[in-house]
């Protein structure tokens, strides 16, 4: 679920900031700033670089964004919902020129 913060001032500058919490079971919250309407994409992939979710492939207004990513509940290429195991997994953020990504842990 991809929400945005109301009040507050507009973010200057893209960011992406460190999930929590982190390690984290089942779920974890993803925050990014977006300083001007722009594509966004926000995916998650494991530990051999293969994409296991896109949380967000669309166009944003400017704000500051908070994702909720839920790893008991994974809809994988075939439309099938997967449970991710323990491990190591990164979070990308791609805006215009702009590329971010941070590592997660998963703990079961």
């Amino acid at each position: 679920m991809l929400s945005s913060e109301e009040a507050g001032e507009l973010p200057g500058e893209f960011t992406l900031s460190e999930n929590h919490p982190n390690p984290f079971n089942p779920s974890t919250i993803i925050e990014f700033s977006v300083p001007r309407p722009s594509f966004v994409t926000l995916k998650v992939f494991n530990i051999l670089g293969q994409e296991v979710a896109t949380l967000v492939d669309g166009e944003t207004e400017t704000g500051t964004y908070k994702i909720t990513f839920d790893a008991s509940a994974v809809s994988t290429s075939s439309t099938l919902r997967t449970e991710l195991g323990s491990g190591v997994y990164f979070y990308r953020l791609t805006a215009g020129d702009f590329t971010a990504t941070k590592k997660m842990l998963l703990i079961r």
